[in-house]
């Protein structure tokens, strides 16, 4: 401690200790138990896209620093993403930017817009970095809830338009959902795009599952509405639609002026990052529909190995429309405290997930809830569900 007493931490970051990702995983280590918390997947994405990767090594491109906005190659292959999927024209020198992962996109998108005594709206629960981020921006967060409801987490509008005051900066989207797998509908992402006209706030969204959705639903980016063109950072990433993760290659896409913002934030945190890797990414980008659309059936499959597993040990579960996690209600178990729960899991079943409460400031609102992952191979899953109804929950 210093003479004067004062923590080392700084105060905005004080709330945010180890996350509950490491604390879990850490479980999973000593219990020997099956890991369906964090959510990375246990095989590696297309071949092709690995030896892009060793090529790029091989040829000497991306060894050293490679140009601060991203390599040409992805910028030009995420333009063309956006325009072939989504109709969205970005020009690919001034209105993207790549980062080492989304993460990095949300915390520089947030240093770079949001100052000190702005509030930011997030839809709760929400990815443990999107708070810490809005801390070290000196904002101020103001969830808004999504509640379950007809098999599914749903937005309330009107409790989303209720929140904007005139302290309101910033509307922070994640569509797909993690951690709930909600998939925002045409009419409410609509919705959102009025009261952001409205009242003339930025958006930033989160799209990194924008090709995991089920069950007919429709990924639409918000950017893709009247008036959103000029106020919304788009983010997504190559971690979750190709199962290199740990690759860290995202990417935002926005007006000349919103990106030029964001990298004024972003060249100070990592300058740049990544690079063989950027070459590899924008061969992946490049790939076939068949890619998406199996990686999609495959993901699908394993949702419904698991959500199954899940129902057969006795738990309410919420099939997601998106991402690659399930949310499950443990309260037909006779278990009202997630975190309780999930730290006795591995060893009463040798299961580890993640507590949903921890993704709330209003705790109590996610004390019944928790996540599983099945980002895994079907025999993984099959055996997690095994164990989990072998273990006596239901």
């Amino acid at each position: 401690m210093t003479s004067s007493d004062r923590p080392l931490l700084n105060r905005r970051l004080a709330e945010f200790g180890t996350t509950v990702f490491a604390e879990m995983s850490a479980l999973a280590l000593r219990t020997g138990a099956i890991n369906l918390g964090q959510g990375f997947p246990d095989t590696d994405g297309p071949e092709e896209v690995r030896e892009a990767a060793v090529r790029a090594l091989r040829d000497g491109r991306g060894n050293q620093y490679p140009p601060g906005p991203g390599i040409p190659e992805l910028r030009t292959a995420i333009a063309a993403h956006q325009q072939r999927r989504y109709g969205l024209s970005v020009d690919p020198d001034t209105e993207v930017l790549v980062t080492a992962g989304a993460t990095e996109a949300i915390a520089a998108s947030l240093l770079a817009l949001v100052e000190p005594g702005d509030e930011v709206i997030a839809l709760e629960p929400y990815y443990d970095s999107y708070a810490a981020c809005i801390a070290m921006a000196g904002g101020t967060r103001v969830p808004v809830t999504l509640r379950p409801g007809e098999g599914r987490f749903r937005l309330d509008l009107d409790e989303l338009r209720d929140a904007v005051t005139d302290r309101t900066r910033l509307l922070l989207i994640n569509t797909p959902h993690n951690p709930t797998g909600t998939v925002l509908t045409r009419e409410e992402l609509a919705s959102i795009a009025e009261l952001a006209v409205e009242r003339d706030l930025l958006v930033v969204t989160d799209e990194v599952y924008e090709h995991l959705v089920f069950d007919g639903a429709e990924h639409i980016p918000l950017a893709s509405f009247p008036g959103m063109r000029d106020r919304t950072v788009t983010i997504s990433s190559a971690g979750k639609t190709f199962s290199f993760t740990g690759w860290k290659v995202g990417w935002i896409t926005a007006s000349p002026e919103l990106v030029t913002a964001v990298r004024s934030a972003k060249q100070y945190l990592t300058y740049v990052s990544a690079g063989p890797f950027q070459y590899a990414v924008a061969e992946a980008l490049a790939l076939p529909e068949s890619y998406f659309t199996g990686f999609r059936a495959d993901m699908l499959a394993k949702r419904d190995v698991l959500a199954e597993g899940l129902e057969k040990a006795g738990l309410t579960v919420y099939r997601p429309s998106g991402t690659y996690f399930i949310t499950a209600d443990i309260r037909p178990l006779g278990e009202t405290d997630g975190i309780a729960f999930c730290r006795a899991l591995p060893e009463r079943a040798g299961v580890v997930a993640i507590p949903t409460a921890v993704f709330y400031d209003h705790r109590e609102m996610g004390a019944p809830f928790v996540r599983f992952a099945f980002c895994k191979r079907r025999q993984v899953l099959e055996e997690a569900a095994a164990r989990l109804k072998s273990a006596g929950t239901r």
